[in-house]
């Protein structure tokens, strides 16, 4: 089945994915229309396909999808009839959907429009005083710091949403934001730091039944990214070999459903074998994540292939030339 195809219809094509869809329309959204919780929970569902169809294809073809949801909440938001009840979750809804919008841009490599979307989010955040959702979003900008090499800046952030999150008593989401620092202190090259705030999220979730749940988006988090974080860290120090045997063992840990971190995975482990000199096992690794993106569209990944491809084609040998000249023609393919 075409990718493109296969998402252009609605939200609703999560169905055919075996995905969680929205409940049967209980009434239409209509100009001046009553509003009411099973409206709030079918707007809900909607974003929670979104979630699951990101974390399968990537965003590229989500994002459509996530501002025309976000449109239509805010046209609930402004044009229905509710009491304040159900106008709080609406509004918390829409800075929710306006979160995602940012990751789905942050994913496709589009970070003035990222920083605006989660800008818009974390206004809602404060006008509703809502802590869970400042915390996805100083977590989001601090992830999108160190990615564009603002590592001090993603720190601050980090500890900032570590500081909300303290009182809330879920480890996974303290593991998960102390990754975020340590992953800030590497870029910043003081690695004993980094070290001991990734051991320090990994002893966090060593009992996932202690504390309390974690949220719902924080569900990815667990031993994938925490050898994945463990990989970038030794990458980061130099340490190839090592990279090398996280990385593998975050590929082989991640869910399958989560195809956008598979292929990113497969291709950060690619790069990292290149510079530890298995040349031919990074070529293999390069040509089998491929496969992986004929059904994931993602900025992200599609910015490490170019990486990947540029080491293979500067080393001496045969498989690794035939590899970057594959890498190549996927990405021409694509681009046309």
């Amino acid at each position: 089945m075409d990718r493109r195809a296969f998402l252009q219809d609605s939200i609703g094509v999560a169905a055919a994915a075996g995905l969680p869809t929205p409940p049967a329309r209980t009434a239409p959204f209509l100009p001046g229309g009553a509003v009411g919780t099973a409206h709030v929970v079918e707007l809900r569902e909607g974003l929670r396909s979104l979630y699951h169809l990101d974390d399968a294809y990537g965003g590229g073809d989500v994002r459509r999808l996530a501002r025309r949801h976000l449109s239509r909440v805010q046209r609930v938001i402004n044009t229905a009839q509710y009491p304040e009840t159900i106008g709080r979750q609406l509004q918390l809804l829409a800075g929710e959907t306006a979160e995602h919008c940012g990751w789905l841009h942050y994913d496709a490599d589009q970070q003035d429009e990222a920083r605006r979307y989660w800008g818009e989010a974390l206004t809602v955040a404060t006008v509703l005083e809502d802590s869970s959702l400042a915390i996805l979003v100083l977590a989001s900008l601090s992830m999108q710091a160190s990615y564009e090499g603002r590592p001090r800046e993603g720190l601050n952030l980090a500890r900032a949403a570590q500081y909300r999150a303290a009182r809330y008593g879920s480890p996974v989401l303290q593991s998960l934001l102390a990754s975020r620092e340590a992953r800030a202190l590497s870029l910043m090259q003081d690695a004993t730091a980094a070290r001991r705030q990734l051991a320090l999220s990994m002893r966090l979730v060593e009992d996932p039944t202690r504390g309390r749940p974690s949220p719902e988006w924080a569900a990815f988090h667990g031993q994938a990214e925490l050898d994945y974080a463990q990989g970038l860290l030794y990458t980061e120090t130099g340490q190839h070999g090592a990279a090398v045997q996280f990385l593998g063992a975050a590929l082989a840990h991640q869910d399958r459903t989560y195809g956008r971190n598979r292929a990113l995975y497969r291709l950060t482990l690619a790069r990292s074998l290149v510079h530890a000199g298995e040349v031919d096992e990074a070529a293999k690794h390069a040509v089998e994540s491929l496969e992986h993106l004929e059904e994931v569209e993602s900025g992200r990944v599609t910015r490490r292939l170019g990486e990947v491809a540029t080491l293979l084609r500067d080393v001496d040998a045969a498989s690794a030339r035939d590899a970057a000249d594959q890498l190549t023609e996927y990405t021409e393919s694509r681009a046309a």
